[in-house]
């Protein structure tokens, strides 16, 4: 996205929500994180299907399916895959929607409580 249109969808959304630039700026790269994400994704599954019907179509072998070899760069590259998908989607997976800012504010109220007894 040009940086003119950037702008323009930024006036556009603050004009409408009222957002700071900060939120907006944090929304920005939650996004293209998760389109990030997606574009991986994609390409794993293109490349792994191009890879395995390759093997199969080199061999002439139907048997190549149950060979585990077949599967290995699927395997190791999903669990990159997987590690990329908990570092966009993991917080909220495991701690749920704004987590951090809850707990700041427990411990910021347990502090306060402390100091006044």
């Amino acid at each position: 996205m040009k940086r003119i249109e950037k702008q323009r969808l930024f006036e556009k959304i603050q004009s409408e929500t009222g957002i700071s630039n900060e939120e907006y700026y944090l929304a920005y790269k939650r996004v293209k994180r998760i389109k990030g994400f997606y574009t991986h994704l994609i390409v794993y599954v293109l490349v792994n299907l191009f890879l395995i019907f390759n093997q199969y179509f080199e061999s002439k072998n139907s048997d190549i399916f149950s060979q585990l070899h077949t599967y290995s760069t699927a395997f190791f590259w999903g669990i990159g895959l997987v590690a990329h998908g908990l570092s966009v989607f993991g917080s909220e997976i495991f701690f749920g929607y704004n987590w951090e800012e809850r707990k700041i504010k427990e411990y910021m109220e347990k502090d306060n409580k402390n100091k006044f007894e």
